[in-house]
């Protein structure tokens, strides 16, 4: 392959990379994500691999979509035909969106079905609330989200668990509002 050929892929990869959502059907814009919005990514470093159409992206690698934002260790994008179909995130992930912020130990955004999955030690927290689990997949295009404790055997070296949630209540939630005295003498 020529130097030029060479450069010339790595072009179309980075094109996909920042516009490969935009064939994507428009669903819905769950969780402030919006599939036909490109994805933009940035990282201290890139590494093209030609051959199987990935990249990879390594250190303090953050990814942008709409007003979703991901960050990780490393993340490598799966773009056959030029288009991002897939990324695989990994090392400290973390996706900070309008409706709260989800960690774990590895994740996958699949582009067309428009679907995130977290895997290993993965909290979510919106506020003061806090919910934990082994696995979170998340529909952008139904709104719906699955949250799964690690089952028994499952993972080596993980105890089995429950998932967990911790949910703090408004300061003056099933409080009726106080309301003004009346004034008994203006009948």
């Amino acid at each position: 392959m020529t130097p030029w050929k060479a450069l010339y892929i790595v072009g179309l990869m980075l094109t996909a990379v920042g516009l490969g959502a935009a064939a994507a059907p428009s669903v819905g814009t769950t969780l402030g994500l919006g599939s036909t919005q490109p994805i933009a990514v940035n990282a201290d470093s890139f590494l093209a691999d030609l051959n199987n159409n990935t990249g990879t992206y390594k250190g303090n690698v953050i990814v942008t979509q709409g007003e979703v934002r991901l960050h990780a260790d490393e993340v490598t994008v799966h773009a056959p035909g030029g288009r991002a179909s897939r990324m695989e995130a990994n090392g400290h992930v973390v996706v900070d969106s309008p409706s709260g912020q989800a960690v774990g130990d590895s994740g996958v955004y699949d582009v067309p079905e428009q679907t995130i999955r977290l895997t290993g030690n993965v909290v979510l927290t919106k506020d003061a609330n806090v919910m934990r689990g082994n696995a979170l997949e998340v529909s952008m295009a139904t709104g719906l989200a699955r949250l799964t404790a690690n089952p028994a055997g499952a993972t080596p070296g993980q105890p089995a668990g429950r998932v967990q949630g911790l949910f703090i209540p408004a300061p003056n939630a099933g409080k009726a509002s106080p309301q003004p005295p009346g004034n008994p003498g203006n009948k």
